[in-house]
């Protein structure tokens, strides 16, 4: 008997890359937004979140794309393996 679903499985390296690049192209757009608006406070979130990051030296931007891959691609790792863990268990995988 075979099941008319569809396969829910999510490629973990295909989530990978669509997070990292999101993460990149959005945090490039908050730097350009903080040159626009540079009272705006853009520069607090990144200090919290990527150690090492000073605001807008090309050392910090290099270091700011180097963390957006890693949260992006754990992010990745860990939601897509328990999605297709729990898809698993459910039945929703072929």
């Amino acid at each position: 008997m075979t099941s008319d679903l569809p396969s829910a499985k999510v490629s973990v390296i295909a989530l990978g890359l669509s997070l990292g690049i999101f993460f990149a192209i959005s945090f490039l757009g908050c730097l350009l937004l903080g040159l626009v608006v540079p009272d705006g406070g853009m520069h607090r979130p990144w200090l919290q979140f990527f150690p090492g990051f000073e605001w807008l030296t090309p050392r910090s931007v290099l270091l700011g794309l180097l963390w957006t891959q890693v949260y992006g691609w754990w992010t990745a790792i860990v939601f897509g393996s328990l999605f297709n863990f729990f898809a698993a268990r459910t039945g929703a995988v072929r």
